[in-house]
């Protein structure tokens, strides 16, 4: 089931997007103009606009999250031989990248409260083939990045943020996005800012950016269209996508308040319940919670997690599983050999799940979900 529609009145979704009357609009305004593809002005103008509010220089535009880490991990000359460390904890398209270029994705296991890499186990999984760090930002909350960085400088790795999720996330007052030689953004339907799919690549880097530019749209020679001089890819975002972007945009703090308003009000309702551990937000970051995401203990609680969601599910709530460790993805384990044990990346994967998370979400679901939980944990 799509994670962005409702089986019924009475059904609580994951994620339901929200959609601006600005969106509306501009999408309109591009059909009119008969600018359907990647040409038109609402593609550079997403561009700008994204990269201006984040903070950096270039914004590039892709039609979606993962091709915005292919198309930075090969603009920052990562290719076939090299390694990158990865989270062991991760949605599956940051390793997916990093085998795109023919790199070796190395990972690393997570820090038990953020879920973020942990910085303190990067250096041992450094070999003289790693090229780069692929931190990931995971539902919200950044990674500790002044130790990634410090590691980072340490032995001239690139680093590449993964902030899929952390639109508007900040940390130690820096905008997610802007912590590493490049950034990566989704904006995917359940994202913060949408454009039903869609990525960008955001760097500083002059020269970077213009790799990835010349990347998305199949290195086509300067000035004589039709002749590649390099092997590039069909990444383009449509001018439609970026007409939604920009008109999303434009409410992005309107959207970030209200998941911290959310994320308020789940926390008041169930942090004294047993066995079910909440998300954390450390001092200096600006979590926006992408997704509500808990721990179920089945000993404190009473149930097992799926358990948990299978008694939200007859009850009209949604739920989602979080990311599941690489030692149980085969196409990573047949393609690289055995990996593991990670041993906060497999318990967070067994134990953890989102609850209802979307900006469409209404307080009076909220609670609803709410006194759902307390009533399971009470039975």
């Amino acid at each position: 089931m799509p994670s962005d529609s409702k089986t019924s009145p009475d059904f609580i979704p994951v994620n339901a997007p929200v959609v601006s009357q600005e969106a509306k609009r501009f999408v309109a305004d591009c059909m009119e103009s008969g600018w359907l593809s990647s040409a038109g002005p609402f593609v550079a103008r997403f561009e700008r606009q994204f990269a201006s509010y984040v903070g950096t220089k270039h914004g590039v535009a892709v039609c979606n999250g993962t091709a915005a880490l292919h198309c930075a991990l090969a603009a920052a000359g990562v290719g076939s031989g090299d390694e990158v460390i990865v989270p062991a904890f991760t949605m599956i398209a940051t390793v997916f990248a990093v085998l795109y270029t023919g790199a070796r994705p190395v990972f690393v296991d997570c820090e038990a409260d953020t879920f973020g890499i942990d910085p303190a186990q990067i250096e041992a999984r450094l070999t003289p083939h790693t090229r780069a760090i692929l931190p990931v930002h995971l539902f919200g909350h950044a990674c500790d990045m002044d130790a990634v960085a410090a590691v980072a400088s340490r032995h001239r790795l690139r680093i590449i943020e993964d902030a899929a999720e952390a639109h508007g996330g900040r940390y130690r007052g820096r905008s997610c996005g802007t912590l590493g030689d490049a950034s990566c953004f989704s904006f995917y339907a359940n994202k913060i800012i949408t454009t039903g799919e869609g990525g960008m690549v955001l760097t500083d880097d002059d020269g970077l950016a213009d790799r990835a530019r010349r990347l998305r749209d199949l290195c086509h020679s300067p000035g004589k269209r039709f002749v590649h001089d390099a092997v590039g890819f069909n990444y383009r975002m449509t001018s439609l996508q970026a007409a939604v972007g920009c008109g999303e945009l434009i409410h992005i703090e309107q959207y970030l308040a209200r998941k911290q308003a959310m994320a308020a009000r789940y926390t008041a309702g169930l942090s004294d319940v047993p066995g079910l551990r909440l998300p954390v937000t450390r001092p200096d970051v600006r979590n926006v919670f992408w997704m509500y995401t808990v721990l179920v203990d089945e000993a404190g609680f009473g149930m097992s997690k799926d358990a948990f969601r299978a008694s939200l599910r007859e009850r009209g709530i949604d739920t989602r599983d979080v990311f599941y460790s690489p030692s149980d993805q085969p196409a990573l384990v047949d393609r690289l050999g055995p990996l593991g044990p990670f041993p906060v990346a497999d318990q967070v994967a067994r134990t953890g799940c989102y609850l209802p998370s979307g900006l469409a979400l209404t307080d009076g679901e909220i609670d609803r979900v709410i006194e759902t939980i307390r009533a399971l944990r009470r039975a």
